[in-house]
């Protein structure tokens, strides 16, 4: 955030930032979304709903999950949040006391860690590095859970800030360790539907929802990434029967009802031809993603994290770091230097990040490879510096 605060200031004062900080996709919400939400207001039925969202858009949420992944569910099975931010907030007061230990795989998004120690849990890190593709196993598990048990696991496919996605097969593995250990999964499904697979009529091709092998997690999905919404404020979870009656009275204190106008909205996200919008950014994200993969060897990266989903590179800068002590400070000099921002990677992995950054690519092709070649500038003048 000191990152974006800065890149602010240096537009203000007329400096040509790129920015590819944050986790948003061009473009905003599909026309329809759009259109919806001015009929919402002109129809002025913006009161109160039941603090789970309104019927129908938990019903359409419900629809949608047979149309991606085969699965049956009705509108008992979903409750609409401000946000998967709200999401993971009702999840985790409903399924975690204080003191419990909850595994993130490290890297992984912080916010997880934040809410959770606000909440009073135990945060336990599952490093997890290019042997497991960022992604945490049940032998990595099992490990952690014999030092102290473990209550809970936060598990992100695509995941943020690597990308890395899990199959279905390990998903299995993994529902299947935390049944048999009651340890419960939150799945963070946010990014289904951005993903590049090799063949794009795969049954899995826009991801594997942890429901489809077990229904005893909650599954966390948003409205913000695939359609765009990220200022909507609009999400959902799939609810495990046994958390329903705690979450639906904590939405009732904690917020009341989910953003009204963006849920009338939403009902649109639904559409054929918001599937369509969707789909054609998630082939402009797909060209970017292309092209920035051609683009990084020249930068003497590595490790890369397989990118496959989301929108985001994950890499370690390796002889990039130069003079440099830190992915903090060299993400400091190239914005200062060639107004680039990125994300230095000790946010998302306080212990391993040091020398890694986040590029986030969703802001299109012309931006990224701009990037590039201020950074390609950047570390040629710091390989320069250093001979010198």
């Amino acid at each position: 955030m000191s990152i974006l605060d800065r890149v602010a200031q240096l537009r203000a004062a007329g400096r040509d930032v790129i920015s590819l900080c944050a986790g948003e996709p061009e473009g905003g919400a599909p026309p329809d979304v759009a259109a919806a939400a001015i009929d919402a207001h002109r129809a002025g039925d913006l009161g109160y709903t039941s603090a789970l969202g309104p019927r129908e858009l938990r019903e359409a949420v419900a629809g949608h999950y047979h149309r991606w992944y085969g699965l049956d569910l009705t509108e008992a099975d979903v409750a609409i949040t401000t946000g998967s931010s709200g999401a993971f907030q009702l999840a985790f007061l409903a399924a975690f006391e204080p003191g419990d230990r909850v595994a993130l795989a490290s890297p992984g998004y912080p916010a997880y860690r934040n809410i959770l120690t606000a909440l009073g849990c135990q945060v336990v890190d599952i490093p997890c590095g290019v042997a497991e593709r960022f992604q945490p196993t049940p032998e990595l598990l099992a490990a952690a859970h014999a030092r102290a048990p473990l209550a809970g696991l936060v598990l992100a496919s695509p995941a943020n800030p690597t990308g890395t996605m899990v199959h279905r097969d390990e998903l299995a593995a993994l529902t299947t360790w935390c049944d048999a250990h009651g340890v419960r999964l939150v799945s963070d499904e946010i990014y289904h539907g951005i993903t590049y697979p090799a063949d794009p009529t795969a049954p899995d091709a826009r991801g594997v929802s942890a429901w489809e092998s077990s229904r005893t997690g909650v599954v966390v999905s948003s409205f913000s990434k695939y359609w765009g919404m990220t200022g909507w404020r609009l999400g959902w979870m799939l609810l495990p029967a046994d958390l329903r009656e705690a979450i639906d009275a904590l939405a009732g204190n904690l917020a009341l009802c989910p953003p009204v106008p963006a849920a009338r909205a939403a009902l649109a996200a639904f559409s054929e031809d918001s599937y369509a919008a969707a789909d054609a950014r998630v082939a402009d994200l797909a060209s970017t993603r292309a092209q920035l993969l051609d683009l990084v060897p020249s930068l003497g990266w590595g490790p890369v994290a397989p990118a496959d989903g989301a929108f985001y590179l994950y890499a370690g800068l390796g002889e990039a770091l130069g003079r440099y002590p830190d992915a903090v400070a060299w993400c400091r000099a190239l914005l200062e230097e060639q107004g680039v921002a990125l994300v230095p990677g000790i946010d998302f992995d306080p212990t391993g990040g040091a020398g890694f950054v986040r590029l986030s690519f969703g802001a299109g092709t012309q931006a990224v490879t701009s990037a590039i070649q201020r950074i390609q500038a950047f570390q040629a003048g710091d390989g320069a510096a250093r001979r010198a």
